[in-house]
């Protein structure tokens, strides 16, 4: 006898030997025709004006200088003033939050006064 698990019912049923060789409605040896490369070529694509705003220079090799200069910075601060506001706004935020927690935490744990 042959079994073949019920997606229905999650148990294993019995099968014909058919079904019990595909499961789950597998077709065996199907044949496969493959789409033909969407971004397999370096021509710009029809429609598209020559000078789009996200084809624009390659950035990486000045980016890769600013980040391995030995000047002292650690990586997170390397990009200037957007980068120090940043680290500043979070430093500030999680010391805020862990003194509010501290209090409320304090003021959690007095006694109740009894009137």
């Amino acid at each position: 006898m042959y079994y073949r698990f019920s997606g229905f019912t999650q148990r294993l049923v019995g099968a014909t030997p058919a079904a019990a060789y595909s499961p789950q409605g597998l077709k065996p040896l199907a044949p496969t025709d493959y789409p033909h490369l969407i971004f397999g070529t370096s021509k710009p694509a029809p429609g598209l004006p020559a000078a789009d705003p996200f084809l624009s220079k390659n950035k990486v090799p000045h980016l890769q200088k600013v980040f391995q200069k030995s000047d002292g910075l650690p990586v997170h601060l390397k990009l200037g003033y957007p980068d120090k506001l940043l680290y500043r706004t979070t430093m500030a935020l999680t010391i805020g939050g862990t003194i509010y927690c501290l209090v409320a935490l304090f003021i959690a744990s007095q006694p109740k006064k009894q009137k």
